[in-house]
């Protein structure tokens, strides 16, 4: 899911396309075989609807992904894809091999949703809109990643390059791309370039990671009865100093400089109305597309949870200090990848041939561990039209939708070098 994605370039009018790219583009759309493969991809439109429903109605809650991950994986094979395996953390991989090797692009959509289990994910139907949780973030990258394996199977497309198709795990809320960070921490596997569909529009191209840290603060102390103890440490009294102590000097920060923010989301604990609770917490995200901006918000941040519960200690009557514990939820690198890349310009060119207006844009997606690392890394729209994600009422239209599918595709096919 792109999450609090901005327009980063100068206004569309600005993005360069260079000519070379153009040219290989349009002179790759006039392959044989690359044309067969769209034509392919016409052909099962119908049919991608159909997976699209099945796989929208397998739950895949956070961090309970394997049901979707297995049927997923069988949809691959039955692709024909070289190699199809599930690691350790659950990811699904599918290889196809290129003709040289020694190269290796991903093309990758994620498997999980963020409805708890137990939510209701069966598909209704609004005329030809489809609704149901999850039906488009991302169920329908993953509908498009596999149907471009299949088009380019049928077209017998050949490449040079290795073509790795992932269906990952925790790319949302609290998995903290954990699929991702196990590829390119944890597996054997060299990747050149990496191409991640979700989101939208075709339109929309994401090439800067919206990095983020995210904080579950906890403030403890020994509780007892509001009257009969009162004058004990209050976890929540030291909780208000702390968030008044960062919001003051984060206000300050985030007013100047690269675009940075920062949110106290969930505050909890306490026992009842007359009690002095044993234990006040809450849930923190500070968000900047610049490295050096998060790191400096996160350095205020600890700052300011010290300074608040030195200045609380300081004002406790009786009974002893309180604790204070600092645990990290959420670590979600960030960076950008200059326009003049040949993957970003083969996005561009390739958007562009579809009619679509290419914007470029900063979000939180798969694509922030690759393109931290260095790694040529755009994460692109799964077309059609559709709303409400992350909500129950969460929704699809097939309008167009085939052409997400050929975009990849072309992208895919450029990347990867095709045998003429």
């Amino acid at each position: 899911m792109i999450i609090n994605s901005m327009i980063f370039a100068q206004g569309n009018s600005a993005l360069v396309i260079e000519k070379e790219y153009t040219k290989e583009i349009d002179k790759l759309v006039k392959n044989k075989r690359v044309l067969k493969a769209f034509e392919a991809i016409d052909a099962m439109d119908g049919k991608s609807v159909e997976e699209l429903i099945y796989l929208t109605e397998i739950p895949a809650p956070p961090f309970k992904e394997e049901q979707r991950a297995v049927a997923f994986s069988e949809m691959l094979r039955s692709a024909g894809a070289d190699k199809v395996w599930i690691d350790e953390v659950g990811n699904v991989l599918a290889l196809r091999k290129g003709t040289k090797g020694g190269r290796v692009v991903a093309l990758d959509a994620h498997l999980d949703t963020v409805f708890p289990e137990g939510t209701d994910v069966k598909v209704k139907m609004k005329g030809d809109t489809l609704l149901a949780p999850g039906i488009g973030d991302d169920t329908r990258g993953l509908v498009v990643v596999l149907n471009v394996l299949k088009a380019m199977n049928e077209a017998e497309i050949k490449t040079e390059a290795d073509i790795l198709i992932i269906g990952s795990v925790g790319e949302e809320g609290l998995g903290d791309l954990r699929g991702v960070k196990h590829i390119f921490n944890t597996e054997d596997l060299s990747i050149d370039s990496w191409i991640s569909v979700d989101g939208g529009s075709i339109g929309r191209i994401t090439t800067s990671g919206l990095g983020s840290i995210r904080y579950k603060v906890t403030f403890k102390g020994p509780g007892g009865h509001s009257w009969g103890a009162f004058g004990l440490g209050n976890p929540h009294h030291a909780l208000g100093y702390a968030i008044r102590n960062f919001d003051e000097v984060a206000a300050k920060f985030t007013s100047e400089g690269q675009r940075t923010s920062y949110n106290v989301g969930r505050i909890g604990g306490g026992t009842s109305v007359n009690s002095i609770p044993f234990e006040s917490w809450m849930e923190v995200d500070m968000r900047s597309v610049s490295p050096e901006s998060l790191k400096q918000i996160d350095k205020l941040f600890k700052e300011s949870m010290n300074k608040g519960l030195d200045e609380y200690n300081n004002s406790i009557k009786e009974g002893p200090k309180l604790e204070m514990v600092l645990e990290v939820i959420g670590d979600r690198p960030s960076g950008q990848v200059e326009n003049n890349v040949p993957l970003v310009q083969r996005t561009l060119a390739s958007t562009k041939y579809f009619g679509a207006e290419p914007g470029l844009s900063s979000g939180s997606t798969n694509s922030n561990i690759p393109i931290s690392k260095g790694i040529p890394s755009v994460t692109i729209g799964r077309g059609g039209e559709g709303g409400g994600a992350h909500s129950l009422d969460e929704w699809w239209l097939n309008d167009k939708g085939s052409e997400a599918v050929k975009l990849a595709l072309l992208i895919l096919c450029a990347e990867s070098t095709v045998v003429k």
